[in-house]
């Protein structure tokens, strides 16, 4: 039976799931992206650390990333997709356990308005496979003083050839 409580209990948790989002951006949804597989194959290609982050938009945990450590020359590409995404002369240390950029390379990534968790940022996917990096904040370092906190998972690098 439907009475006033259910109908306005059943609202309020509507709502919410509208503000917390269904973990995929309007973008991937569409599938406008160069590289397309079905959720069967990218769970074939990717570990199940890998998928949760560049499919279903997780976070890994702060400080367990390799990448995290990385101080190589050369660039971070997609995980997903081997599309490279940041060169390491943009990587810098920014204490939040994620590595961490100023720049991407030119058109290697894309933001979308992410209002997840009750607040609004800017999530960063792969421009070429849509698949979640992590966000970009305001508070980076110059030139840019962009911070592009990225799911060290997410990603794999490419050593510069010697």
């Amino acid at each position: 039976m439907l009475n006033r409580r259910r109908m306005l209990i059943t609202a309020a948790l509507g709502g919410i799931g509208l503000r917390l989002g269904n973990g995929v951006t309007a973008a991937r949804a569409a599938g406008i992206f160069a590289v397309v597989h079905s959720d069967d194959e990218w769970r074939k290609i990717l570990t199940p650390d890998q998928y949760a982050v560049l499919r279903e938009e997780g976070t890994e945990r702060p400080f367990t990333s390799v990448l995290l450590n990385e101080h190589g020359k050369g660039n971070f590409a997609c995980a997903g997709c081997d599309q490279e995404l940041f060169s390491s002369t943009t990587k810098f240390e920014s204490g939040t356990g994620w590595p961490s950029f100023w720049a991407p390379l030119d058109g290697a990534v894309a933001t979308s308005r992410d209002t997840t968790l009750g607040m609004v940022r800017n999530e960063v996917h792969c421009s070429r496979c849509g698949g979640h990096l992590g966000h970009v904040f305001d508070d980076g370092p110059k030139p840019t003083g962009l911070r592009y906190c990225m799911n060290g998972v997410a990603m794999k690098f490419h050593p510069a050839a010697a």
